[in-house]
């Protein structure tokens, strides 16, 4: 646990104009992935404009990027792609090391801008929210025709650890 500097939660908030996969519709599920560790939200059935609303939770030894990749569940065949997006947390890890006291709520502390070597669709801003920072995201899937995936992150201190400093 010495490593460990605490928890990204990461809510998967819903999916929009994600790809068919199936007849018509998709069945979608997103993969999150950092370092080793690898977390899944639950089918949306017959769903290209999914609304998933699940926390997952990723224990943070370092700053590394995080991969979200969704897939179409099929039942008799290996479930299809339907595209990836990576988001680098060090702007979020930046703005919580700040120790921030109490802000306005919606207080903007960074904004992060689309570029070539993100998968941002538009700009995403880590603001002071209930206490907290957050980070929300819209991201545009890569390597397939369309789709983005809108997420938060959010931090979670673990007493004990080495937390951000």
């Amino acid at each position: 646990m010495e490593h460990l500097l605490g928890l990204l939660r990461v809510r998967i908030h819903r999916g929009v104009n994600l790809a068919v996969r199936d007849v018509n519709t998709s069945d979608p599920y997103v993969i999150i992935r950092m370092g080793k560790q690898k977390l899944k939200t639950r089918v949306v059935k017959n769903n290209v404009n999914p609304v998933w609303d699940e926390d997952l939770t990723l224990s943070v030894l370092e700053a590394l990027p995080v991969k979200l990749e969704v897939y179409d569940h099929d039942t008799f065949s290996p479930d299809d792609k339907m595209g990836e997006a990576s988001f680098d947390i060090q702007p979020f890890l930046e703005a919580i090391r700040m120790r921030l006291g109490s802000l306005p709520n919606n207080t903007i502390i960074t904004n992060v801008k689309p570029t070539r070597t993100n998968c941002l669709a538009e700009e995403s801003h880590v603001i002071w929210l209930e206490g907290k920072v957050v980070q929300n995201m819209v991201l545009r899937l890569q390597n397939v025709e369309c789709g983005e995936v809108e997420i938060q992150l959010s931090w979670i201190d673990i007493p004990g650890s080495r937390g951000l400093h």
